[in-house]
């Protein structure tokens, strides 16, 4: 299990990542984008984040491998036996990051026998990073601000009568979501939609600003494992539509199912969305 030492160094490996990220972000020049073999964009600041990560977590604990978006394929053969590796998004929403709006993340999560077990989110733009991990505690706290201190976070318990507050993706808004969305309204019938873009979603449950984001569309285990993580730390968990923890590593493919962000996932849900 990790620990608070740990954690905090893993912070400031995602806080210099940022920076990386930051000096491209910033630059007057329009963003230069390449597409990966799955179609999906890639830039310079991918790049930087991800060479920073991987060279700094290999020194802090050379015992670790480690698994980032940008790496080389890695046979199942070989994943399948680690017990322990660090997961790496070193830029989560980058379509977020071209169209320059602010709402992308460095995301650092340590995976123990398929757990995401802790995490670290950082929000380059403001420098907010969250961070948590089974057995510890979840915590905000921004870099930008000198002396700041880590505030403890706990995810928010549904009741009744207060309404419901719901995180979608702003780029996967589908029928099937609409219909799930639909059946919690009518539910609660106080409801409030937030869409936003890249792992902060998760964040906010983890926070206590939102209840439950649904994601009805494809997904890598790098986008989850780090806000998983924070989630679990801070009382709330993740679970596919069987309303089974997501796990990690535990199939060649890197996809994940279909799932359910639950900031108290003590209430029942599953009753109400199998209606």
């Amino acid at each position: 299990m990790p620990n608070l030492q740990l954690l905090n160094a893993v912070n400031e490996i995602a806080i210099a990542a940022g920076c990386e990220i930051l000096d491209v972000y910033n630059a007057e020049e329009a963003i230069e984008v390449s597409t990966k073999q799955d179609n999906s964009p890639l830039t310079d600041a991918d790049r930087r984040a991800h060479l920073l990560i991987v060279d700094r977590l290999s020194r802090l604990t050379p015992d670790i491998p480690l698994l980032s978006e940008e790496s080389d394929a890695i046979d199942y053969d070989l994943r399948k036996s680690w017990q322990r590796y660090w997961l790496i998004d070193p830029l989560d929403g980058t379509k977020e990051f071209i169209s320059r709006n602010g709402e992308f993340t460095v995301n650092i999560a340590l995976i123990e026998n398929g757990q995401s077990v802790a995490g670290v989110v950082h929000v380059p733009v403001t420098g907010i990073s969250y961070f948590g991990g089974i057995g510890l505690k979840a915590w905000k706290q921004n870099s930008n601000q000198v002396g700041s201190e880590a505030q403890s976070i706990t995810s928010r318990a549904m009741q009744e009568n207060s309404g419901v507050r719901i995180v979608a993706s702003r780029r996967h808004l589908g029928e099937q979501l609409h219909a799930l969305v639909g059946k919690i309204e009518k539910h609660f019938g106080d409801m409030t939609l937030l869409s936003m873009g890249s792992s902060l979603k998760m964040c906010l449950l983890a926070e206590g600003s939102a209840d439950i984001y649904p994601r009805l569309a494809p997904t890598s285990e790098w986008d989850t494992a780090a806000a998983h993580g924070i989630l679990s730390a801070a009382g709330g968990e993740i679970v596919d539509l069987q309303f089974q923890p997501l796990r990690y590593n535990s199939k060649p493919e890197l996809l994940n199912p279909y799932f359910i962000a639950l900031a108290d996932p003590l209430y029942p849900w599953q009753a109400l969305l199998d209606k």
